[in-house]
């Protein structure tokens, strides 16, 4: 669970191709192969630290799953020395390539791990597959002269990570790992499908939503509900689709819900993260199932008339899922008011 500026929102609605991945040598720079993959190294910028590699790495790791999905989508697998932190079932277009990846452990693996299969690029979505305890952090790869990135949804320093989710930030991050691996042209095409599908996901949304209808993204927990509050990318896609995040006003991406405050505001629908860890109320059946017997919940509007609409739960962080969570989340929508 993890963001940038709904005021800079529409901006990523705009199919604009070919766009320049940031920091680097952009159309200019030397181009081989037929998918105009480039030879030479590049820099791009990671939560305000510049990451150089002198030349398109060969042996990277991805840190987990979202990093990994992003190579993979790039067409990156060949040049994979590992991937771990599997959390749901790899997209089913990738799942050939993710196998021919090696998986270096079951969560994270540790710095000794990690080094064990000789890395020349680490990449990462969440800062803690950087922690001491896990891959160790990015200024010690540097040292070593691995060159290792970060997406900027969750930096080190949280004040170098941008207050709410933007897709053009999901955008320019395939777009930096394209440069950095030298396929430009890849990065391109996936970044241009990604944003017409997102085009065809918000116009697909139903108009004739009442004016201020709001929705409760609920992510995990049963006695502890943990819920979206504003910033993280739930908020983001209500903004899109025209729907009302029922506690954006709390100035925090996931906070701590309470079934009383819930109640009181008694959302209009509720969205459940279908997760597949077998936590306490992490499926979405596991949360139908509670929301219909506990005497609070049972009495919201929303689980009287089965107003659910059923999202990956994976999908909720900013990844190469994020489109996918609008095309459910308005194809929920219509199937809820159609």
């Amino acid at each position: 669970m993890k963001t940038i500026s709904i005021r800079a929102l529409f901006g990523a609605l705009l199919l604009v191709p070919g766009l320049a991945a940031c920091g680097t040598g952009g159309a200019d720079a030397p181009r081989s192969g037929a998918d105009g993959a480039r030879a030479t190294g590049a820099v791009v910028t990671s939560c305000g630290t510049k990451v150089e590699v002198a030349a398109p790495p060969r042996h990277a790791v991805a840190l987990e799953q979202n990093a990994t999905e992003i190579m993979l989508s790039l067409g990156l697998a060949d040049r994979m020395a590992g991937t771990s932190y599997q959390t749901d079932p790899v997209l089913p277009s990738l799942a050939s390539a993710y196998a021919k990846v090696p998986v270096l452990a079951k969560q994270y693996p540790s710095h000794e791990a990690t080094l064990a299969v000789e890395p020349d690029f680490l990449y990462s979505t969440l800062a803690s597959a950087y922690a001491d305890e896990a891959a160790g952090p990015r200024a010690g790869w540097k040292k070593l002269g691995v060159p290792a990135y970060l997406s900027a949804h969750d930096c080190e320093d949280p004040g170098k990570t941008p207050d709410e989710v933007r897709f053009d930030a999901v955008f320019d991050e395939i777009e930096d790992i394209a440069a950095v691996f030298g396929v430009q042209e890849r990065g391109e095409k996936v970044v241009q499908g990604l944003r017409t599908r997102l085009d065809r996901a918000v116009a697909k949304t139903p108009k004739d939503l009442a004016a201020g209808t709001d929705v409760m993204w609920y992510y995990s927990g049963t006695s502890t509900p943990y819920i979206a509050g504003h910033g993280g990318l739930p908020s983001t896609v209500s903004a899109l689709t025209g729907v009302d995040n029922a506690f954006d006003d709390i100035d925090q991406k996931w906070p701590e819900g309470n079934w009383e405050e819930i109640a009181k505001r008694d959302p209009d629908v509720i969205v459940l993260a279908d997760l597949t860890r077998g936590g306490d109320g992490d499926s979405a059946e596991a949360k139908k199932k509670f929301l219909r017997a506990n005497p609070v919940t049972s009495k919201l509007a929303a689980v009287r008339a089965d107003r659910f609409v059923v999202v990956p739960g994976s999908a909720m962080d900013p990844s190469v899922r994020a489109v996918g969570l609008v095309e459910d989340f308005s194809a929920g929508l219509a199937r809820v008011y159609g």
